[in-house]
Parts: structure tokens; C-alpha cells; sequence
């Protein structure tokens, strides 16, 4: 992997960068749609291509691990030819899936014994089976295997639990250095700083991954619970001591305001369920807010979904009749709003390097981050 950054905003620590991977060029800042068993749900692999014009798409190494299973994806040559996506991946190691099954997991120093969520068999994660796993799966970008806390967490879990997922990098570390990608290709190994909402602690994690000196670093454990703010103020401390020669990976955010807010403190990549799963909720983001379309008052209204926006879905289809979609729980509902929400994620956030580049990142954003806010 190649990251080459080629501008910064002057008024904040806005970047605009690329990342050159096995399978393509990736510009920065960018949107990652989630992909957790394989497919972005409610849409196709050539409308991710297309039409919402995604550059890399997230898979979730937890439930490809269970479902179809490791031996289905090696022998289909890896996760890219399984699902039919020539550009670049990314997998999540199945940290944050195991840490969210409170009631179905038991962490140890070992790794993590856990319940299948489908059927209640018993598995074992380690962080050098984290890294086996996803050299079999086959992504561009791989993640270390961590704990991510919750929130509210006290200080000395959210201590104890750092220093463990320190402990579990150097592992992770040891085990992608002794190994190769299975498929032609090289894998990049991220890892993920941690230590909740306290400053020290995340300042001590920010340092522990830096010196593990590898290729992109990671933040975990924001936007779990904690106000938004606590959110930007660990998230600038983390910047601020990452190397400025490599891209910065803000896990799981999140808004589209909160996305703008992490551009200005120095984030590169972001990742979030939440323009999927809030479009088969009937919640669509646009460029003058936010819209439930399930509202009576969209019943007539024969406008474009978003008169600005930059896909066909946009402006071929009126308010009124997503309106009618939905509330008849019509399967082409989602569709029509999966792919409006993620082309609105992944033209903002091209729209956001446009403004880096250009010089006028801030003053775009001040004004933007207003209207984002505002519910219709």
C-alpha cells in the first residue's frame, strides 16, 4: 500500500490523500458502506460501482468466519471474486462484534471464547487467529483484533483493557509478519488505538500504535455511546500525535456531521452503518437535512428525493413515491433508499476533498455542518 498526501486545508487539519491498494486507487477523505456478511444490503456490487461511486467496501471477519465459512471463500479465490468487487476491501477482525455479545463471550489474555449468534456453537478468537482469518478472506486492509470498551466505562477497565489489546497487537503483529496473502496480493495490517474517553489513556495507546510502525493506524472505541463532542476532543488528541504520512482510520462514525467534524481534526476513512440501516428505517440524509420519509407531509410532494444529489435514484424518483414504498414495506423502499443515503455519504465526502484541495475547506464545512443538522 501507497499513501500520498497531497493537500492540507490551512485552517484546519483537513487532508486530501490517496491510497494506492492491490486493487485500486482509493482518494481520501472517503466513505466506506458497510458490507458486514459480504454484500451492502439492498444494493447491488455494480450500484455500489456506479452509482453511489464507492471506492472500498467494509466486510465483517465475525460473520464470514460463521457464515458461508472460511473454506467457501478460499475456495472461491478469496473475498473479491466471491462477491464479484474488483476494488478494494477492507474487514474489521471481529473485535467490536464479540465485544457487543456481552451475554455470549468470555475475554481472557488467551482471546475471546464467544457463541455463534446462529445456532450457539462455541468458537475461539485469538488475535493470531484474527490475522489467519482475514489472510483467508483476502481484504486489502486488515484490522488487529482488540477490545473495544463500552461507554460508560470506568478507568481502570478502560486501562486494563488497552493494555491488553497492546499486548494482542504485538501478537497480531508477530503473526501477519510470519505470513503471506494467500491470493497474489499484499494485505495491509492496521492497528486500533483505544482508552475510551480518557485523555491519558488514549494519548498512551496513540503512542503504542505509532511505534508498531505499521502502514495505517486506526481509532476504536468512539462513537459507542459518548456525546459527540468527547468524541472530537479524543479523536484530535489521537491526530495529533499520528504520523502524518499515513492514513487515519476513524472506526464506526458515524454522521454526516460528525464525518465533516473528523475531516477537519485529520481522519482520512470513515465507516458506518448508519446511511444503510437507517434508509430501510425510512431516515434519508440530504443536502438541506434530514428527511423520515414515512412523514404524512412527503405524501404529495412529487419533488426529487434531493435536487442536488448525484445518482439516479435522486432525481428520478419523487419524496411522494418513496413515501408510498415504504409505508407499503415494499422491498424496492430500501433499495431506492440505501442507495440514495450512501451516494449522499460518498459525494459529501468527495465534495469535502474538492474543498481541501481548493482552499476553502473550512468555511464550506462551517456552513454545511448547519444544514446536515437540520431535520426537514
Amino acid at each position: 500500500m501507497k499513501f500520498t498526501l497531497q493537500h492540507t486545508d490551512n485552517l484546519s487539519n483537513a487532508r486530501a490523500a490517496t491510497i494506492d491498494t492491490a486493487h485500486g486507487i482509493i482518494n481520501t477523505p472517503i466513505f466506506m458502506p458497510v458490507g458486514t456478511a459480504g454484500t451492502v444490503k439492498s444494493v447491488h456490487q455494480r450500484e455500489l460501482a456506479e452509482d453511489i461511486k464507492a471506492q472500498i467496501i467494509l466486510a465483517n471477519t465475525y460473520h464470514l468466519y460463521l457464515r458461508p465459512g472460511l473454506n467457501v471463500i478460499e475456495h472461491a479465490g478469496g473475498i473479491h471474486k466471491f462477491i464479484g468487487w474488483d476494488k478494494p476491501m477492507l474487514t474489521d477482525s471481529g473485535g467490536y462484534q464479540v465485544y457487543s455479545m456481552t451475554a455470549n463471550r468470555k475475554i481472557k489474555e488467551e482471546g475471546v471464547k464467544f457463541k455463534s449468534h446462529i445456532d450457539g456453537s462455541t468458537h475461539f478468537f485469538s488475535p493470531e487467529s484474527a490475522v489467519d482469518i482475514q489472510r483467508i478472506i483476502g481484504a486489502d486492509i486488515i484490522m488487529a483484533f482488540d477490545e473495544c470498551t463500552p461507554y460508560p466505562c470506568d478507568y481502570k477497565y478502560a486501562k486494563r483493557s488497552m493494555e491488553m489489546t497492546h499486548r494482542w497487537l504485538t501478537r497480531c503483529c508477530n503473526r501477519f509478519d510470519e505470513t503471506e496473502g494467500r491470493y497474489g496480493y499484499d494485505q495491509t495490517f492496521f492497528p486500533i488505538v483505544q482508552g475510551s474517553v480518557y485523555k491519558d489513556l488514549r494519548i498512551q495507546s496513540a503512542e503504542a500504535i505509532v511505534a508498531a510502525n505499521r502502514e495505517g493506524n486506526a481509532i476504536g472505541g468512539l462513537s459507542v455511546g459518548e456525546p459527540a463532542e468527547m468524541m472530537y476532543e479524543m479523536t484530535e488528541v489521537v491526530c495529533n500525535i499520528f504520523p502524518k504520512d499515513k492514513p487515519r482510520y476513524l472506526m464506526g462514525v458515524g454522521t454526516p456531521v460528525n464525518i465533516l467534524e473528523c475531516i477537519a481534526l485529520g481522519i482520512d476513512m470513515f465507516d458506518c452503518v448508519m446511511p444503510t440501516r437507517n434508509a430501510r428505517n425510512g431516515m434519508l440524509f440530504t443536502s438541506e437535512g434530514i428527511i423520515n420519509i414515512r412523514n404524512e407531509k412527503w405524501k404529495d410532494d412529487f419533488s426529487p428525493l434531493d435536487s442536488n444529489g448525484t445518482s439516479f435514484v435522486d432525481t428520478h424518483y419523487s419524496k411522494a413515491y418513496l413515501r408510498h414504498l415504504t409505508i407499503s414495506k415494499e422491498i424496492l423502499a430500501a433499495q431506492i433508499a440505501t442507495i440514495h443515503n450512501l451516494s449522499f455519504y460518498l459525494s459529501l465526502v468527495a465534495q469535502a476533498r474538492e474543498h481541501i484541495i481548493a482552499g476553502d475547506f473550512t468555511q464550506w464545512k462551517n456552513k454545511m455542518v448547519i444544514k446536515l443538522a437540520n431535520r426537514i
